[in-house]
C-alpha cells in the first residue's frame, strides 16, 4: 500500500483540532487542501477516517485506531528532524580522515586535546595511511596530503604550520666517515631510506639559490617509519632525511647534527582536501578552523 507521508500528517493534525480551518492555519494552507488531501487518504485506503457536518469534524472508529498508532510514529519522524536542526546548529557527528603518519603525528595529535574539549559531540576518526587512496572511494570526509600528491578536482586548503625538512647524522658518524658538503656528496654514504606503501623510497630534494636538486640516495637499511629512521641515525646507522620536528630534540641533546643546512628545501605546508561537489558539514568546517 504506497500512503503519502504528507496525507498522514494532514489527517492527524485536523483529528487533533477537529477542524479544517484550525489546522489549516497551523500548516499554512487552505481548509479546501486540507480536505481534498484528507478524500484522497481515505480513498487509498478504502476507510472513513473522518466524520464530517458543516459544523464539526469528529474521528471515525478506524480513524481513531489510526491516530492511536500514528501519533507516537510522527513523533519520532519530528525527534529525527529535530536532530538534523541539531546537526545544522552544531558540529555533531563522525568525522572520517585518511592522513600520512606524519600529519597525524605532528599536525593533529598536538593539539587533540583542545579539540576534544570544544567539540566533545563530534567523532574524530582519523586513519594514518602514507599511501595515496581515493578518500571519496573509501568513504573519508577528507584528507591530508602535500600539494604535489593531491588527488585532482578537490578543494585543498593548507593545514597546520609549515613543515620544514632537514639533514642529520650522529656525531660518531660524521667521526667515522666524514661530512657531506653537497648533496651529491651523499651518494657516498649510508642514507637512511623512507619506504612509500608503493614501494618507492622516498627522493631527498634540495634547493639553494633557487636552484633545485633530486638526490635518489642509497643505504642498507629502509623502513615506513621515520621514528625508527631517526633511531637509527642516532646510533650511527646512517644519515636521515626527515621533517625537522622528528630531529629538533635529538639535535638539542647533541646525539645528532644538522647537515646540508643551506641545502635545506623551503619549508611546506600539508593540505587537507576534501570534494568540491560536497557541502561541507559542521564538523569539516569546524575542523578547518580549528587546525588552519
Amino acid at each position: 500500500m504506497n500512503v503519502d507521508l504528507n496525507a498522514l500528517m494532514v489527517f492527524a493534525r485536523v483529528a487533533h483540532w477537529r477542524s479544517f480551518r484550525r489546522a489549516a492555519q497551523e500548516l499554512h494552507l487552505t481548509a479546501s487542501a486540507l480536505s481534498h488531501t484528507v478524500s484522497k487518504l481515505e480513498q487509498s485506503l478504502g476507510v472513513r477516517l473522518l466524520n464530517r457536518s458543516t459544523r464539526s469534524v469528529s474521528v471515525s472508529d478506524a480513524g481513531a485506531r489510526l491516530l492511536e498508532n500514528l501519533d507516537p510514529a510522527l513523533n519520532n519522524i519530528g525527534w529525527a528532524l529535530e536532530s538534523l536542526n541539531n546537526d545544522r546548529e552544531r558540529p555533531i557527528g563522525r568525522l572520517k580522515l585518511n592522513v600520512p603518519r606524519s600529519a597525524a603525528q605532528l599536525l593533529l595529535a598536538p593539539k587533540l586535546g583542545a579539540w576534544s574539549l570544544r567539540y566533545p559531540e563530534v567523532t574524530l576518526d582519523i586513519v594514518t595511511n602514507d599511501g595515496l587512496i581515493d578518500i571519496v572511494d573509501q568513504g573519508y570526509d577528507a584528507g591530508i596530503r602535500f600539494s604535489e600528491r593531491l588527488q585532482q578536482d578537490m578543494i585543498a586548503l593548507p593545514i597546520g604550520p609549515q613543515l620544514p625538512f632537514s639533514t642529520c647524522a650522529a656525531p660518531s658518524y660524521l667521526e667515522r666517515f666524514g661530512t657531506p658538503k653537497t648533496p651529491h656528496d651523499l651518494l657516498d654514504h649510508q642514507c637512511l631510506q623512507y619506504r612509500f606503501p608503493s614501494g618507492v623510497h622516498n627522493i631527498w630534494e634540495f634547493q639553494a639559490q633557487q636552484k633545485k636538486l633530486e638526490v635518489q640516495t642509497k643505504g642498507n637499511l629502509a623502513t615506513d617509519d621515520f621514528a625508527t629512521i631517526v633511531r637509527a641515525a642516532v646510533d650511527g646507522a646512517g644519515i636521515c632525511y626527515t621533517f625537522d620536528a622528528y630531529t629538533a630534540e635529538e639535535v638539542e641533546k647533541g646525539s645528532l647534527v644538522r647537515i646540508l643546512e643551506e641545502w635545506n628545501p623551503p619549508a611546506e605546508h600539508m593540505y587537507l582536501y576534501y570534494p568540491s561537489r560536497n557541502n561541507l558539514s559542521l564538523s569539516l568546517r569546524a575542523f578547518i578552523d580549528f587546525f588552519r
